[in-house]
C-alpha cells in the first residue's frame, strides 16, 4: 500500500493533481469520501451552470417574439430542471472515474486522516480502517458553505448552495444573503424561473470584488429583471418557527423584516481542515487555512496542500493550476510560480461577469497613471444580432508603458472571452498590440479590441 503520491480529495484540485502525477510516472492514489469530482462537479460549478442554461432557454422561449418568432408560452416542471442538472453532474463525475482508470490511478473510497511518517489512514463506510503510505501526500480537501452564527443552516428553510441545487419544489420567494458569484448566480436562476428574489449584501456594491462600474451595471440589470437588491445591509437574525422564514435585516435606515419561503446563505466558504489529522502531524494553519510556501509545501516535509484550504483564491481553476505546479516541482521540473495577479474570475448570471487584473480603483491606488477604454455591447453588431446588448467591455492600461493592467467585462458570453486578456497579460502584451491584432467580424470579441482602441482615442464604432 505504498505510493509515490497520495492525493486527498478528488475535486478539480485533487483529480487534476492525480492525473498530472500519473502522467509524470508517479504511482498515484486518490482518496475521496463522497463522489469523484468533489464539490465543483457534483454540487458547484457544473450543476449550477446547467440550471442557469435551463433558465436561459426558458427566458429565450418566453421572448421568442423578440427574434421574429411566433409567441410561445413556455412552462416547466421544476423537478425536471433539477433532474437535468443532477444528470449533468453525474455524467461529469463518471467522466472523472474514466480518467482515473485511463491514468491507472488507484481510487480509494473513504474518509482520510493524515498520520505522522507520511501515512494516511482511510475509514470506509463500514468503519474499516486501512493505512497507506506515500513519499508525498497532497491535501486537497476543498471547502463547504460557510455558516454564520446568526444564520444557522437547517437545510430546509435556511439553506446553503448544496440544498439550493436540489430543492424538491420551487419556492415562491427567496432571500439570498451575499452577492458573490454563488449568491448572484442562484438569485438569477430562481428569479428567471419565477421565484421572487431579494438579495441582501453587506457591502456597498454587489459582486464586491469586481470593478465598481461592473457592479453598478449588474445591479441595474438584475433589478430590471425583477430582483430586489439591498446593499449596506445585513441579516441580524432569522425566525423559522412559522411557515417560511423571517429575516431581521439591519439597514442604514433601521431594521426591517423580510419574509420568504427560503433563505439561501451565500456568505462564502469554510475550508475543510477539521478532523483530517493536521494538528497531530503538526501542519501549521492560520485563520482556517493551511500555510504553505510557493511550491505548496506545508510546515511538515512530505505534506502539501492546494486549493480552497490554502490562502489563495478559492476557484476551481486555481486549485487545478496549484496541483499541477506542485507535482511538477516534486518531479524536479523547472516550474514557474503561479501569478495570482493574473487569475480570471467569472460569474455566470445573466448578464455574465468576467474579469482579470486590477480594477480602476486598485490601479489608481497603486499609483499608476492609467488609460481606460470602454466599449458598449450596444455598439457591437454580433451582440445586436444576438439580441443581447446589455453590458460593456472595460480595459485599463498603464499610460507609461502600455501594460494591460485590468480587463472587466459584463455581457452575454463574456466568461468565454476573458481568456484573451489572461493570455495577453501573461505575454506582457501592450494596448497597441491588442488594437493591431485583427479580431474576427462579426464577433463579440471585437469589443475587446474596440475597448483597447477607445483607451487610446482610436475607437471606430462609437
Amino acid at each position: 500500500m505504498n505510493y509515490d503520491i497520495i492525493v486527498i480529495g478528488s475535486g478539480p484540485g485533487g483529480y487534476v493533481t492525480a492525473i498530472r502525477a500519473a502522467q509524470l510516472g508517479f504511482k498515484t492514489a486518490i482518496i475521496e469520501k463522497e463522489n469523484l469530482g468533489g464539490i465543483c462537479l457534483n454540487w458547484g460549478c457544473i450543476p449550477t451552470k446547467a440550471l442557469l442554461k435551463s433558465a436561459q432557454v426558458f427566458h429565450y422561449i418566453n421572448h421568442a417574439e423578440d427574434y421574429g418568432l411566433n409567441k410561445v408560452e413556455a412552462s416547466f416542471e421544476f423537478p425536471n430542471v433539477i433532474q437535468r442538472s443532477r444528470g449533468v453532474a453525474s455524467k461529469m463525475s463518471k467522466g472523472i472515474e474514466f480518467l482515473m482508470k485511463k491514468n491507472k490511478i488507484d481510487v480509494i473510497l473513504g474518509t482520510a486522516k493524515v498520520q505522522k511518517g507520511k501515512k494516511v489512514s482511510v475509514t470506509d463506510k463500514e468503519g474499516k480502517v486501512t493505512e497507506y503510505s506515500a513519499n508525498h501526500i497532497i491535501i486537497a480537501t476543498g471547502a463547504r458553505s460557510r455558516e454564520l452564527p446568526n444564520l444557522p443552516q437547517d437545510g430546509k428553510k435556511v439553506i446553503g448552495y448544496r440544498q439550493a441545487l436540489s430543492l424538491p419544489e420551487q419556492p415562491k420567494s427567496m432571500i439570498v444573503v451575499g452577492s458573490g458569484a454563488i449568491g448572484v448566480e442562484f438569485a438569477d436562476f430562481y428569479n428567471t424561473m419565477g421565484t421572487k428574489v431579494t438579495i441582501v449584501e453587506f457591502m456597498p456594491n454587489i459582486v464586491p470584488v469586481e470593478d465598481e462600474e461592473i457592479s453598478k451595471h449588474l445591479e441595474k440589470s438584475l433589478k430590471k429583471s425583477g430582483i430586489e437588491i439591498m446593499t449596506n445591509a445585513s441579516v441580524e437574525s432569522v425566525d423559522t418557527s412559522g411557515e417560511g422564514v423571517k429575516a431581521n435585516v439591519k439597514t442604514a435606515n433601521g431594521n426591517i423584516t423580510l419574509e420568504a419561503d427560503i433563505l439561501l446563505s451565500a456568505v462564502g466558504i469554510a475550508a475543510n481542515i477539521e478532523n483530517i489529522g493536521l494538528e497531530e502531524v503538526g501542519i501549521q494553519t492560520d485563520k482556517g487555512r493551511v500555510l504553505v510556501n510557493e511550491w505548496y509545501e506545508t510546515s511538515v516535509p512530505g505534506y502539501y496542500a492546494i486549493g480552497d484550504i490554502i490562502p489563495t483564491q478559492a476557484l476551481a481553476h486555481v486549485a487545478s493550476a496549484e496541483g499541477i505546479t506542485c507535482v511538477e516541482k516534486i518531479k524536479g521540473m523547472h516550474v514557474e510560480k503561479i501569478d495570482y495577479g493574473n487569475i480570471p474570475g467569472c460569474t455566470y448570471c445573466h448578464p455574465e461577469v468576467a474579469s482579470v487584473g486590477l480594477t480602476e480603483k486598485q490601479a489608481k491606488e497603486k499609483g499608476y497613471e492609467i488609460k481606460v477604454g470602454k466599449f458598449p455591447l450596444s455598439a457591437s453588431g454580433k451582440a445586436t444580432a444576438n439580441g443581447n446588448t446589455d453590458g460593456f467591455i472595460k480595459v485599463i492600461f498603464d499610460a507609461k508603458y502600455g501594460e494591460w493592467l485590468g480587463c472587466h467585462m459584463i455581457g452575454d458570453g463574456v466568461t468565454d472571452m476573458v481568456a484573451e486578456a489572461v493570455v495577453a497579460r501573461k505575454l506582457e502584451t501592450t494596448g497597441h498590440e491588442i488594437i493591431k491584432s485583427i479580431h474576427p467580424h462579426p464577433t463579440v470579441s471585437e469589443a475587446i479590441m474596440e475597448a483597447a482602441a477607445a483607451a487610446y482615442g482610436e475607437v471606430i464604432h462609437i
